[in-house]
């Protein structure tokens, strides 16, 4: 385990690039970025990657499918029950709940492997904004590299690595 880095940046040729390179330190890794690009008005369902400079939260894993990934940050397992609600208006619009849940949310235990190792980014945590965006995580890229629902994904071998640098305080700068 290294140092934890305190920022770890994204480059993109353009707002509208769904592909772009994640620095860490002296490292370069090939990313996916939301549908839509990155933009600094980051609205519910607009597929963009939210421009900022973002806190890792909590580390997520599927301990059914892989071994705990080494961090600064502490991992926990995935439970089936967990979800993160995505409706606006809800009083835990952006937030963890345990599914099944009353209105639209996502499922964190997906089939793909997506989730199978997924950090919650501090995006629109505070102040919560309902309508701001859900959802921003840092996961697994799909296996052709293509864009996101709104958030940064890179390879499987590559978030094992990235991890290693990473702890409580580390940024991602979009």
């Amino acid at each position: 385990m290294t140092r934890p880095l305190k920022t770890i940046r994204v480059k993109t040729l353009n707002a509208r690039a769904t592909r772009g390179l994640l620095i860490v330190g002296e490292l370069t890794f090939p990313c996916s970025l939301g549908r839509s690009g990155a933009s600094y008005i980051k609205r519910e369902g607009d597929g963009a990657s939210p421009k900022g400079c973002w806190q890792f939260r909590r580390l997520f894993y599927r301990a059914d499918r892989i071994a705990p990934p080494r961090s600064g940050l502490r991992p926990r397992a995935l439970r089936s029950h967990d979800g993160w609600c995505e409706t606006v208006g809800d009083r835990n619009y952006n937030r963890l709940v345990r599914i099944p849940y009353a209105t639209s949310h996502e499922t964190m235990q997906r089939d793909d492997h997506l989730y199978d190792i997924v950090v919650e980014l501090s995006h629109n945590e505070r102040p919560r904004i309902q309508g701001h965006g859900s959802a921003v995580f840092f996961h697994l890229r799909q296996p052709d590299g293509g864009p996101t629902a709104g958030c940064i994904a890179v390879s499987l071998r590559d978030m094992r690595i990235i991890l290693q640098h990473v702890g409580p305080k580390t940024r991602i700068v979009i």
